[in-house]
């Protein structure tokens, strides 16, 4: 059932400016909920690398965080159906009964209509591989006033049981939309949507949305994307990043030592984040090939070549990404 904000929950939103005292979200020794972003490997002949992909599902979910499948670290914008769906059936057939969480993406064009059978497609295949939908923004979502915007995800909630949404800053999509708060708390008042990725790169925004989140629906996940200040997880935020795909073990790791109450949550932290700055530098979405620069080296899959329509990095970010390496003990 759509589900509208009415005029008293509407008053109850947090304004865009006013108080917030950072300090008081502050959430010590709490447990994290981690969804790592699988990087799509492919050789240098533009094949996809289909061992290296499953091993690295296998080796993400042996670690405790969450697959996400399909996402833009997967280069889900780049892909046919066909596959997404190899994607798909694979994971399915590495997590078993164990949760992943999959990109329902529509591709579409400025001044585009909302196409609600194009997401019902893609929800419709992730949700029979056993997977949870994280909704991809379009040019078709949001380029609707808040209210449609709301009423549209309200529509595909219809077809969940469960549902991940996702605000993408434009730098690293053309057709992401960050909303305003009053947008994002109808989120909120959606039962099927247990959480938002939330991919501004910008700390007050995700603040406001962690202190409206607590006040008014604290069982919902804020997932932060935010690469450049992956410590948001001490204020509540639990997250979805494409960064963790370099390291899931030592995000793994991070995560028990911030439940554990251990000061070695913030030096492994702080090498995780330089690497954040340097990987996610612009242009943004070649990221993704200083994962797979990243994974070479550490020999976890063949070819660090990006997707045929990729963004490039440098060869002479091999030599930072190697000491980066060493610095976090995973490199000899």
């Amino acid at each position: 059932m759509t589900t509208r904000l009415s005029t008293e929950q509407t008053a109850n939103v947090v304004p865009e400016e006013g108080a917030l005292d950072p300090i008081a979200l502050l959430r010590p020794q709490r447990k994290i909920t981690g969804v790592s972003a699988i990087l799509l490997p492919f050789f240098e002949d533009g094949e996809v690398d289909w061992a290296s992909f499953e091993a690295h599902v296998a080796r993400t979910l042996e670690v405790g965080l969450t697959p996400a499948v399909n996402m833009d670290t997967g280069y889900v914008n780049l892909l046919d159906d066909a596959t997404r769906q190899e994607v798909l059936v694979r994971t399915q057939t590495i997590a078993g009964r164990r949760e992943f969480v999959a990109g329902a993406f529509v591709g579409d064009h400025p001044d585009a209509a909302f196409d609600a059978d194009a997401y019902a497609r893609q929800i419709e295949m992730i949700q029979q591989a056993g997977g949870v939908p994280v909704i991809f923004q379009s040019f078709g979502l949001t380029g609707q006033p808040g209210e449609a915007i709301i009423a549209s995800y309200g529509k595909l909630a219809e077809l969940c049981e469960r549902f991940i949404a996702f605000e993408l800053g434009t730098m690293f999509a053309p057709f992401g939309k960050i909303y305003d708060l009053q947008t994002y708390a109808g989120l909120l008042d959606i039962p099927q949507c247990i959480g938002a990725k939330h991919s501004s790169l910008n700390r007050m925004m995700e603040w406001r949305r962690l202190q409206l989140r607590d006040a008014r629906r604290p069982d919902f996940k804020v997932f932060t994307g935010n690469d450049l200040a992956i410590d948001m997880v001490m204020y509540g935020s639990d997250y979805l990043l494409g960064l963790s795909t370099f390291a899931p073990d030592l995000f793994a790791r991070r995560d028990a030592l911030w439940m554990a109450g251990d000061p070695g949550f913030y030096e492994l932290n702080d090498l995780l984040q330089y690497l954040g700055f340097f990987a996610f530098r612009r242009p943004v979405p070649a990221y993704k090939h200083s994962a797979a620069q990243f994974l070479k080296l550490r020999g976890w899959i063949a070819s660090d070549a990006p997707h045929p329509r990729g963004e490039r990095r440098p060869e002479s970010d091999v030599v930072v990404l190697r000491e980066l390496g060493e610095r976090l003990g995973v490199l000899d």
